[in-house]
This record gives structure tokens, C-alpha cells and sequence, in this order.
């Protein structure tokens, strides 16, 4: 039990007793404070978003063929200033003219999502390949990963932006 205790007063007429005040049901009251806001308080969860990653392949040996065609992928590169391009094709025929731009507004990228795995022959193989530059910003990387998820394709991966790609691309943003 806690207390207060005074000096008494030696020299005066009366002598006054020591003031005892009880700090117990004050700390009681603290704790069942702090047990009351500790059930009653709301604890976010994050949000995280479920990124597929392959399986170990058992067999590690390189394979040299192509499996996806020009036309079976799609390609976003992720820039500067929140800008994102994208291309279909391969590196004799990619050009300035062929780097088109978009932006995060809306369902675009969905939407072209959408029109190239349309337009492909393989359906089944169809990737979608996100390079995102150096100077690319996080948000803008999940903003592309959300619109995969709304566009519902499963196959996607992400890589490094290829030197000839980054050619093109510094062409465009110049």
C-alpha cells in the first residue's frame, strides 16, 4: 500500500496528524483502463498481396530454346516520374516507335493486358514480363502487379530492364 506521509509540526499550537492517502484502487483502475483499451483496440493486419513464385526445378539444367514468342508476352517497363511503357517485341524489331506509353489511370494497363493476351497464339504460355528501371518507385511496381491480378493472369515474372531495351527506353524519355 502506498502513502504520503508530512512532517509534523513541531513548534505550533496543534499537532497535526500525518496525511495517509491510499494509492491502491488508483492503480487498480490503471490497469483495468489498460486492459479495457488492450480487447477493445482494432489491430490492422497488413496488406499483403500473394506473389507466385515457381517451384525449385529439380533438373537445373539450362534450356537455350525460346518458349515464349514475341507475341505470347507482353512487357512493361516501369520509368521515371510515374511513367510505364510497353512493348511486344523482340530485340532486332523493338524501336521508339514501337516503346508505347501509358499510364496508371483507370484499367489501361489491364486493358492492354487484356488486348494482347487476345491477340496471342498460345494462349496457355502467354507472360506477362515486368522491368522495372532504376529509377522506377515501389508504388508503381505493385500498382502493375495489381492490375495483373484484375486482369486474372497468373503467368508473369519480373526481370532486370536488357541493355538494349534501356536504349530504347532512354531514346523515349529524353
Amino acid at each position: 500500500m502506498a502513502e504520503l506521509m508530512t512532517q509534523e509540526k513541531q513548534s505550533g499550537r496543534q499537532r497535526k496528524k500525518p496525511i495517509r492517502i491510499d494509492m491502491t484502487p488508483m492503480v487498480d483502475l490503471g490497469f483495468l483502463l489498460i486492459t479495457f483499451f488492450m480487447f477493445t483496440t482494432n489491430f490492422t493486419k497488413p496488406n499483403v498481396m500473394d506473389l507466385g513464385l515457381p517451384a525449385k526445378d529439380p533438373n537445373p539444367i539450362p534450356i537455350n530454346d525460346k518458349v515464349i514468342g514475341d507475341k505470347n508476352q507482353v512487357t512493361f517497363i516501369l520509368g521515371k516520374d510515374n511513367r510505364v511503357f510497353y512493348h511486344q517485341s523482340n530485340e532486332k524489331d523493338l524501336t521508339e516507335n514501337n516503346l508505347e506509353e501509358t499510364d496508371f489511370s483507370g484499367v489501361k494497363i489491364s486493358k492492354i493486358i487484356s488486348e494482347a493476351y487476345n491477340k496471342a497464339p498460345k494462349k496457355e504460355i502467354f507472360t506477362i514480363i515486368i522491368k522495372p528501371t532504376d529509377e522506377a518507385n515501389y508504388k508503381n511496381f505493385v500498382d502493375v502487379l495489381d492490375n495483373i491480378s484484375i486482369s486474372k493472369k497468373e503467368r508473369y515474372g519480373i526481370t532486370d530492364i536488357k541493355p538494349w531495351e534501356k536504349k530504347v527506353y532512354e531514346n523515349v524519355t529524353k
